[in-house]
């Protein structure tokens, strides 16, 4: 294939609009050096300013020579260059998670957006491989992303549509652990593979297309997904054991760092179908709350962790509380937006229940503590309900329940409205 093949696949992708300064992750194989070449000489068609980060496994006799002819070759390409090296007790995965934490650190020192990796089809054959013979959950074997949030921009793979021997073969390094077999990605590169190219030559492309259909199976079923509460167990077990797995599989993806094994999995599911009241830790900080019908998986709080004191809110302004924006008067736009009539004779307060709480409903005083029986709302719920005063009377329950004083307010002469948007999840 000619450079320019490459430079088109790049511009037709659009992996670089939007990221004007972009780090090469820069190894010294052919592949890194490849997209170093490419990244280079069409440095002005893609409109970047492109830096090097290299690290210097010190696992090889080799490894200070090569960081060395590193170090030179970017000074004569003019493009600065950053060297880690690294510390510990090496592993496949140590080191991964010290590579990608020093890519961070260049990505910050360098204002950049992007962290680019030379990723290719072959490394997407052999990461499907692995995790097959691994046995991970279908969700896992899923191709690896072209594109992915990272740091503070994006981590971009613009070669993963291509075979190293696509690659021309230029100058670059040989890694000569590469052909020992002490790794599992080693045996299936140098072994696995070549014995399974012996009963179908298109192996390499069957494993890619598995590895699609399934990232496509995710993307679908998140989207179908979203229109379900899983948290809410009416719902959630209204669905056969089949779907109620699938569904439980996507909600926990949305914790990247839970990682629950098949065991870890099957207790939480049976918690959900089993158990009424329950209290649930999990792993990595991670707890399972279990409350009437309903559920809800976060972080373990600190017992001296308490909720924000309360909050003056006047009219015309906007104010952040407990991960809402709440907006006194001034128009918010989208489909999570509530809207509660005020007025906008007097400021409004932002605060949680206290003892003693009540609130009018249908022209009858109720307790906020005899409300929340009432509705079955989970103590998780009711400790972080907030609560909109005004005049010195509760106006709502926000997401709860609405008294008297907001819907009269609704045909009052100095009526406004409050709005509020969720930020966070």
């Amino acid at each position: 294939m000619r450079d320019r093949d490459f430079l088109n696949h790049f511009l037709e992708k659009g992996y670089f609009e939007g990221h004007s300064r972009v780090v090469l992750a820069l190894s010294g194989g052919l592949d890194s050096m490849f997209l170093f070449q490419l990244l280079l000489t069409y440095q002005k068609e893609l409109d970047i300013e492109l830096f090097l980060a290299h690290v210097n496994h010190k696992q090889r006799p080799e490894s200070d020579k090569e960081e060395n002819e590193l170090r030179k070759l970017a000074e004569q390409a003019g493009v600065p260059i950053y060297v880690a090296c690294f510390t510990g007790d090496f592993s496949e995965v140590n080191a991964r998670q010290f590579r990608y934490e020093f890519f961070r650190e260049v990505m910050e020192k360098t204002s950049s957006t992007a962290l680019v990796t030379a990723h290719h089809a072959d490394d997407q054959v052999e990461t499907i491989f692995m995790r097959l013979i691994r046995g991970v959950r279908l969700q896992h074997l899923s191709a690896i992303k072209e594109r992915q949030i990272f740091a503070k921009g994006e981590l971009i793979r613009p070669l993963l549509s291509f075979y190293k021997k696509d690659f021309p073969e230029i100058e670059h390094f040989e890694d000569s652990t590469n052909k020992e077999n002490h790794y599992l990605r080693n045996r299936i590169r140098n072994l696995y593979l070549p014995q399974l190219e012996k009963e179908n030559v298109q192996v390499k492309k069957a494993i890619l297309e598995f590895g699609k259909e399934v990232s496509d199976y995710q993307i679908a079923l998140a989207e179908l997904s979203q229109a379900v509460d899983v948290e809410d167990l009416t719902q959630f077990l209204s669905f056969s054991e089949a779907t109620q797995g699938v569904l439980l599989q996507q909600y926990l993806s949305r914790f990247a760092d839970l990682n629950v094994t098949r065991e870890q999995f099957q207790e939480i599911h049976h918690i959900l179908k089993t158990k009424s009241q329950y209290r649930h830790n999990i792993k990595n900080g991670y707890e399972l709350i279990k409350e009437y019908q309903h559920f809800q998986i976060g972080k373990i709080r600190p017992k001296s962790d308490e909720k924000s004191s309360e909050c003056v809110l006047n009219y015309q302004n906007q104010v952040y509380y407990e991960g809402f924006l709440f907006s006194f008067g001034i128009p918010l736009k989208g489909e999570n937006v509530q809207q509660i009539n005020v007025s906008r004779e007097t400021s409004l307060i932002l605060r949680h229940r206290q003892p003693g709480d009540y609130l009018i409903i249908n022209g009858h005083r109720k307790k906020v503590r005899r409300l929340f029986i009432d509705l079955k709302i989970p103590a998780e719920k009711r400790k972080n309900a907030i609560i909109v005063e005004q005049f010195g009377k509760i106006c709502s329950i926000l997401g709860i329940e609405l008294s008297d004083l907001s819907i009269k307010m609704k045909n009052d002469i100095m009526n406004t409205v409050l709005y509020i948007e969720k930020i966070d999840r």
